[in-house]
Formats: structure tokens, sequence, C-alpha cells
């Protein structure tokens, strides 16, 4: 941007200082919106009046020096015990544990007609594909998710003709969902390269942890729902897909596919 031009001369003398203007700059408002989204501000809030609260009353009985050490005191366990209490899951477990839960999950909906594979790598890469399902409504790439809970989900609206972009807190999940389109447009092309004929595979990504504002929705053509609502999603896209359900022969067909082109991890 270019800079502002300084005032114009007068042509009666020296033109008078210019003051700044008393509003809030750009970065400063963006530092300011980073810090209102920052889902750990209500802790820092909290623990700035317990302390100063502290502070003061011990001041008031015992004098300032005894009162700025016990409010210390009390800061330091404060941030001990939230670190403890709420760390973050390490990713490796992260994801195994949300695999696992989505696994135990995909059998309640066997008796509906679907089966899966699970863990299975995409060849030549060192991506692996959490869950691939097959059953009448077609064949499904989910994605096993298990983000943090202190952190909100949301979803704010893009330009782009994509859609709306899916956030974690204050970071942005685009990447993830183009990672779960590609993983399905993987299992799209070997399940279609070994059948000799198009096979579709159905991105979708569920999430544990966080509350999911939506029971189900569809977010840049991946389809994001919460953990609870698996068994539903599946039921619910067999009941939406009735004309174009696939016979059991042909579920089997690409199951038997499936566990020769996408090797175990």
């Amino acid at each position: 941007m270019d800079p502002e031009a300084g005032p114009e001369p007068n042509a009666t003398g020296p033109a008078a200082p210019v003051s700044e203007p008393h509003h809030v700059t750009p970065p400063t408002r963006a530092i300011i919106a980073e810090l209102a989204a920052d889902p750990r501000l209500p802790i820092w809030i909290r623990r700035a009046v317990i302390t100063v609260a502290v502070a003061l009353l011990v001041t008031f009985f015992l004098g300032w020096r005894l009162g700025l050490t016990i409010a210390a005191f009390v800061a330091i366990v404060d941030t001990i015990y939230n670190s403890k209490t709420m760390g973050l899951i390490p990713a490796a477990v992260r994801v195994s544990s949300a695999q696992r839960r989505t696994k135990r999950r995909l059998i309640m909906v066997r008796p509906a007609g679907f089966v899966a594979i699970h863990a299975r790598a995409i060849p030549g890469t060192d991506s692996v594909i959490d869950h691939l399902v097959i059953g009448p409504p077609g064949v499904f790439a989910v994605d096993s998710e298990r983000w943090d809970r202190r952190l909100p989900i949301r979803t704010v609206a893009s330009d782009s003709a994509a859609g709306p972009v899916l956030y974690h807190g204050p970071f942005t999940q685009r990447d993830r969902l183009a990672h779960a389109r590609w993983e399905a447009s993987q299992a799209s092309r070997l399940l279609s390269a070994e059948l000799g004929r198009d096979i579709t595979v159905h991105p979708a990504m569920v999430i544990y942890g966080p509350t999911v504002p939506w029971g189900m929705t569809t977010l840049r053509n991946v389809d994001v729902f919460s953990g609870r609502f698996l068994g539903r999603y599946f039921r619910s896209r067999k009941r939406a897909d009735r004309g174009g359900h696939l016979a059991w022969e042909q579920a089997e067909e690409i199951f038997e596919a499936a566990q020769r082109v996408l090797p175990r991890t």
C-alpha cells in the first residue's frame, strides 16, 4: 500500500501538525480478533481474576509482599493443573483411538448390508485409508479424526466456489478435507483399474472429541459428521440411494478387490 501523503503546505505558513487518528489500526484489530478466537482465552481470564483477587485479599490483611508471593503461587498451581487435566492427546494416540471407535461402530451397520476393511495403505504413498466401507449405497473412504475437545468446530464462509471452510478452533481444516477427497480418489482409481469399470468412492470424515454443531453435512464434497452419528449416516445414505443400490454380488466383488489393491499397514 502506498504511504499516506503528508500535509500540504499552507500558503500563509507551515502546515499544522496532524494528530494521529484515534482508532485501532488493522494489525491491532487482527491481533485482537486472533486472541478472541483463541479457546484458551477464558482460562487466561479466569486465572487473571483469581490471581488478582488473591493478591488484593492477602495484601489487605498481610501486606503487599506476601500478597504478590501467594498470588504468583496460585497462578503457577492453576497453570500446572490445567496443563495436566486438559493436555493435548498425542497425535498418534488420537488417530488410533478414533480408528478403533469407528471400527466398533461400523459393526453396528453390518445388519444393514455394510462391510469394511480398516487401515489400508495406498500403494506408493505414506497415506492410509482409515476405513473403506462398502454397502448398498456405494463405497466410502472414511477418515477418523479425534480432535482436542476444547477447541470449537465451526465453518467460515468462503469466496471460493468450493464452499465454506471447516475450522477447529483457529485452525483451518481445508487441507484435511482435501486429503480426504484425495484418499477417496485414489481408492476409486485403484478399484476401477482392478475391476475394469468405474467405481466411485465417496469421501467422509467422522470427528470425535469436540461437539460438532450439526448432525451431518457436506463440506467441500466431504461428508462431515460426529462419531455418534456414524450409524445414522450410513442408514440414511441407504434410504436416500434406494434407486442406485449395489447388489450384494457387486459389493462382495468390490470388497475382495479392495483387499487385493489396498495392502494392510
